[in-house]
């Protein structure tokens, strides 16, 4: 009992730090959702509106718009990192010169801050000044615009994306990796067994963990980008990379819509809940049926 009451004693301030700055604001967002409050508009009284806030965004184009490109951009990125991430992992369980080197250059994007990496990227792709639109066009021929072709933008900020945070699945992946025991390769290379069968029935299966856990950070990241994006396209051309955190910003700020804000704060909380359930039954409970 003694023990128990001292560990009880030394979560206490972690548990009160969770309570006051992540249940707390939960809270009043929830309660904000089912209120009409503009505080800079005529009436900046907080009015009840019951699930009115809910019923708007079922019709609401630009909200709509907003998950599919969302969806569309933690698809694309966290599944582009992945790939490469565990393909760079493998190279650097084998020896090579420069590897050391190659390593610290590889792992510094995570050290710069999201907005930095925005402002990065703008200065590379903007038409003028940029040097990938000077040489995407000097050798290729390629005309690069992010602020005229949506499909472009949109394929930018991925590309972006997968720089920033790859490093981040890369460490990940290869601690995975350094901490699998060897009895069950080397026994099936004595087998026979290929590159392909051993990493289909052996590493992939062992790995799994790591690799769920670091879909659900990634899935969870992507879903809230706002500051990166924001900086390097500003949500256009258009609404063409105007992601959920981008348009959660735009009701929230310019428009001073805190009500309807906190509604959809509330339903892309519940989405990303959802998905990240959908990945885990996927993976984990195949596995754990086998068992």
């Amino acid at each position: 009992m003694r023990s128990n009451k001292v560990g009880w004693w030394l979560l206490a301030p972690t548990l009160a730090i969770l309570g006051i700055f992540g249940i707390l604001p939960f809270i009043y967002v929830l309660y904000l959702a089912f209120h009409q409050w503009n505080p800079f508009g005529a009436n900046p009284e907080q009015v009840f509106n019951g699930a009115n806030n809910f019923r708007r965004l079922v019709f609401d184009k630009e909200f709509l718009l907003a998950i599919w490109v969302t969806l569309k951009f933690g698809v694309f990125a966290v599944a582009s990192e992945i790939v490469i991430g565990y393909f760079l992992a493998q190279l650097f369980m084998r020896e090579f010169p420069g590897k050391g080197f190659f390593r610290t250059i590889h792992t510094l994007p995570l050290i710069v801050a999201p907005i930095v990496v925005g402002s990065i990227w703008r200065l590379m792709t903007t038409p003028s000044v940029g040097i990938i639109p000077f040489y995407a066009n000097e050798l290729f021929g390629i005309d690069i615009n992010i602020g005229r072709d949506a499909g472009t933008a949109f394929l930018f900020t991925v590309i972006m994306d997968i720089w920033h945070w790859t490093p981040l699945v890369t460490l990940t992946l290869l601690a995975a990796l350094l901490s699998l025991p060897k009895d069950p390769f080397e026994q099936a290379q004595i087998d026979g067994a290929s590159r392909s069968q051993i990493f289909w029935h052996i590493t992939l299966p062992m790995i799994r963990p790591a690799i769920l856990a670091t879909v659900f950070i990634r899935l969870m990241d992507a879903l809230r980008t706002v500051d990166e994006v924001w900086m390097l396209t500003g949500g256009g051309p258009g609404a063409a990379t105007r992601y959920l955190g981008l348009h959660i910003w735009k009701v929230v700020f310019p428009k001073t819509d805190y009500g309807y804000g906190a509604a959809i704060s509330v339903i892309v909380l519940y989405l990303t809940l959802v998905m990240c359930w959908m990945l885990y039954v996927g993976l984990v409970a195949p596995r754990n049926k086998g068992n």
